[in-house]
C-alpha cells in the first residue's frame, strides 16, 4: 500500500513510502525498493503520475529516513518543468535560502537545500530540504550528485569536498577555488592584493612578537581577526592600544586559532555593491548602498548611498575588478570603506547573495536572489537597476532571548504594517537569540527623506494614523526674496493643494539673507525637496542662484516690480549662464510654476499624473460648456449673465 509521504509539508510535493510496521527495517526497505523499481519501469499512474516522478518521491522518503541507501539509480531521466531543467542544490538553508527559495519559485525553478535543521527557514519553501551539515563530506556528495547544479548561501562548506565534485564533474557555482580563498579571509586578503585591489594594509599574526611588530607598524587602533569563521561580528576584535592585543587574541581563540591584522582604515562610510556574474563571465552591478552597522552586524542598509557619482563609480570599478579575480557564475556582495580622503578600499567579499541586498526584492527589477538564479543557470542576467527612487533596510535583530524577544520583534513588525511601502520578511526561526538575525523590514518611497522619516516613525512607535499615513515629508519648496512677494507666490501654493501635492513656504533671499539661501538649496534634496519653485522680482537672483547649488530643478517666477513692470526680473532668470538652467515661467504666473512642478513630479507619480489628466481634462469640459452657453444665450446675453 502507499501512503503520502509525512514531508509534503516541508517539500511541496506529493511523495510515497510503502507502508507497514516493519518498513523501517533493513531487509524490508530492501525488498520495497527492489519491488518499487521493478514496478516502475513499466507503471504510468492513473492520475498522470510518471515513474520518473515516483522515482523521486520514493527517493525522498528514503534521504528523510534514519537509514542510508544507495538510490541515485532512481535520479536517472528526472523531469523538471520551468525556466531550467536542472534542480539547484544550495549548501545551506538559512534566510538566504529561504529567499532564494521564494524567487525561485516565481520562475519554475526547483532548489534543494542541505542543512542541520530539520525546521531551517528554506525548510517550508523548498522543493526538497535534506537534513545534513553542509560540512558533512559524506552528505555534500550525496547531496550533489541529485541536483543539476550545485551553489552556497554560506560559504563555511567543506570545500575540499567541492573541489573533489568537481573533478567528477559536478557543476560548481560560484567554484570550489572562490570559495576556498574567501572563507580564509587572510587568504582572501592575499589574493585581492596580488590583483592590486586597494585595501587596508595587513599582516599575519603567529605570536606576541609578530602582532606587537604589526602594532608599531599599523598603529592603534589595530583590527584584530580570525582568519575563519568570522561573520556577524564574531571573530573581530579592536585593541585600542598595545596593553589590549593580549586580550583581543585570547578573546578570538589564541594565535593557534588564525589570526591576522589591518590596519585601522578611517572610513566615513562604509558601502557595498552586489555584482551578479554570469557562466559567461559578463558582469551586472547594482546600485551602490551605504550599510550602517550596529555592535559589527549590519543594521540598516540605504539604497542608493547618499555619496557623489564619482565615489559610486569608483567603487563600482572596484567591485567590478574584485569579482574578476575570481571563478565561477552567482551573485557577490563587495564590502568597502569610504575614507576621508574619497579612497575606496576594499573590505571583503561574499561569494553569494548577503545582507546588503535585500531590499533588492522590494526595490530593483530584479532581486539579488533571482539574479544569483539566473546566473548559476546560465539564464540571462536581470535588470538590476532601482524601480523605486529610494529604500531602506531594516534588520530585525534579537533584542532579549526566548519568548520575550519573540514578543518585541511581532511588536515591531506589526506596526510595520501601518507604514507606507513597509514590507515584512519573517525569516521563521525557531530560536530568539540576542543580536541574531530575525527577519528585517524594507520601506520603499520617492526620496531618502521620506523612507528615513518612515523608519523613525516605526522605530518611535509613532505610528497612529488608520490610513497608513505618516507625516508628510514637503515635495515642492516655494521660496521668495520678501513678503510681498507672497500674494502672487501663494497661487502655487493653492494650485498644489488642488494636487494634493505637499510643500513647504520659505522667505530666503538671495542679497538679504545669502548663507540661508545657500543652506537651503543644497540640504534641499536631502531633506526630501524635488522641485523648486522661486518667486523674485527687480534683480531677481533668487532661482539662478538657487539653480547653481542644486541638482533639483527650479521654476522661477518673475515678480512685476513698480518700475520695470518685471521686465527686468523676466530678463535676468532668462539670461541665465550655460550649465546653470531655470524654468521661467510669465510674470506673476505662479499657477503655472506650481502645475510644471506638479508635471515634473508626475513622471514619479502615476496618481498625480492621472490628476493631470483629469485637470487638463476639466480645463475642456469648461471651455466646452461656455462655447455651447454662447451658442444658446447669443454673445449679448451671455456677457450678461456671465
Amino acid at each position: 500500500m502507499l501512503l503520502q509521504c509525512p514531508s509534503v509539508a516541508s517539500c511541496g510535493n506529493r511523495r510515497y513510502f510503502q507502508s507497514g510496521s516493519d518498513f523501517k527495517a533493513p531487509h524490508t526497505t530492501a525488498l520495497a525498493i527492489k519491488g518499487l523499481h521493478i514496478a516502475m519501469k513499466s507503471f504510468e499512474g492513473g492520475d498522470g503520475t510518471s515513474s520518473v516522478q515516483l522515482k523521486n518521491q520514493l527517493t525522498c522518503c528514503l534521504s528523510s529516513s534514519e537509514h542510508s541507501y544507495n538510490y541515485s539509480s532512481f535520479r536517472e531521466d528526472e523531469i523538471v518543468h520551468g525556466l531550467s531543467d536542472k534542480i539547484v542544490g544550495v549548501l545551506g538553508g538559512g534566510q538566504l535560502g529561504q529567499m532564494l527559495c521564494q524567487a525561485a519559485s516565481q520562475m519554475g525553478i526547483k532548489v534543494m537545500v542541505l542543512d542541520p535543521l530539520e525546521n531551517c527557514p528554506a525548510s517550508a519553501l523548498a522543493y526538497n530540504h535534506v537534513v545534513g551539515r553542509f560540512d558533512d563530506s559524506v552528505a555534500v556528495e550525496a547531496f550533489a550528485k541529485r541536483c543539476g547544479v550545485l551553489t552556497i548561501e554560506i560559504e563555511h562548506v567543506d570545500v575540499a569536498t567541492l573541489e573533489k565534485l568537481e573533478q567528477q564533474g559536478v557543476d560548481c557555482q560560484p567554484k570550489a577555488s572562490t570559495i576556498r580563498i574567501i572563507q580564509d579571509k587572510y587568504l582572501q586578503k592575499v589574493h585581492f592584493s596580488q590583483h592590486a585591489i586597494p585595501m587596508p594594509e595587513f599582516r599575519e599574526i603567529d605570536g606576541d612578537e609578530s602582532a606587537t611588530k604589526a602594532g608599531d607598524l599599523f598603529g592603534y587602533p589595530l583590527m584584530i581577526k580570525s582568519k575563519r569563521l568570522a561573520y556577524d561580528g564574531r571573530g573581530n576584535a579592536v585593541a585600542h592600544s598595545k596593553e589590549e592585543v593580549s586580550s583581543c587574541v585570547d578573546a578570538l581563540g589564541g594565535y593557534a586559532h588564525g589570526l591576522y591584522v589591518e590596519k585601522w582604515a578611517p572610513f566615513v562610510k562604509e558601502l557595498a555593491v552586489i555584482v551578479a556574474r554570469g557562466r559567461d563571465g559578463s558582469l551586472s552591478c547594482y546600485p551602490v548602498v551605504e550599510t550602517i552597522h550596529k555592535d559589527n552586524i549590519c543594521h540598516i542598509v540605504k539604497a542608493p548611498a547618499e555619496v557623489s557619482w564619482k565615489i559610486k563609480e569608483l567603487a563600482t570599478e572596484v567591485a567590478q575588478k574584485a569579482v574578476r579575480s575570481l571563478e565561477g557564475a552567482g551573485v557577490f556582495a563587495v564590502e568597502l570603506f569610504l575614507t576621508k580622503d574619497e579612497q575606496i578600499l576594499l573590505n571583503e567579499v561574499a561569494p553569494r547573495p548577503h545582507n546588503s541586498g535585500h531590499q533588492t526584492i522590494e526595490c530593483c527589477y530584479t532581486s539579488q536572489y533571482e539574479q544569483h538564479l539566473r546566473a548559476v543557470l546560465g539564464l540571462p542576467l536581470g535588470n538590476p537597476s532601482m524601480k523605486t527612487p529610494a529604500a531602506i533596510m531594516y534588520n530585525l535583530l534579537g533584542e532579549e532571548e526566548g519568548e520575550r524577544g519573540f514578543a518585541l520583534a511581532h511588536q515591531l513588525i506589526g506596526r510595520a504594517l501601518s507604514i507606507p511601502g513597509a514590507s515584512v520578511h519573517w525569516y521563521n526561526k525557531p530560536e530568539m537569540r540576542k543580536q541574531r538575525k530575525m527577519g528585517h523590514i524594507t520601506i520603499v518611497g520617492p526620496t531618502m527623506a521620506n523612507v528615513e522619516n518612515n523608519l523613525n516613525s516605526l522605530l518611535s512607535k509613532e505610528v497612529e494614523s488608520s490610513d497608513g499615513q505618516t507625516s508628510a515629508i514637503p515635495l515642492v519648496g516655494i521660496i521668495m526674496g520678501s513678503d510681498s512677494d507672497l500674494p502672487i507666490m501663494k497661487e502655487a501654493a493653492k494650485v498644489l493643494d488642488i494636487f494634493g501635492v505637499h510643500y513647504e513656504v520659505r522667505i530666503v533671499s538671495a542679497h538679504r539673507t545669502p548663507e540661508l539661501m545657500n543652506f537651503y538649496a543644497k540640504s534641499a534634496v536631502k531633506r526630501g525637496i524635488q522641485v523648486i519653485i522661486a518667486g523674485a522680482g527687480g534683480a531677481a537672483h533668487l532661482p539662478g542662484m538657487v539653480a547653481s547649488e542644486t541638482p533639483l530643478p527650479v521654476v522661477a517666477v518673475p515678480i512685476r516690480g513698480s518700475q520695470l513692470g518685471g521686465i527686468d526680473s523676466v530678463l535676468s532668470m532668462l539670461q541665465m549662464p550655460r550649465g546653470i538652467p531655470t524654468a521661467t515661467v510669465g510674470i506673476n504666473n505662479a499657477e503655472n510654476a506650481a502645475l510644471l512642478a506638479a508635471r515634473i513630479l508626475a513622471v514619479l507619480y502615476p496618481d498625480l499624473q492621472a490628476r493631470m489628466f483629469q485637470y487638463q481634462q476639466d480645463m475642456t469640459d469648461d471651455v466646452l460648456k461656455k462655447g455651447d452657453k454662447l451658442v444658446e444665450l447669443g454673445w449679448e446675453e451671455y456677457l450678461n449673465v456671465r
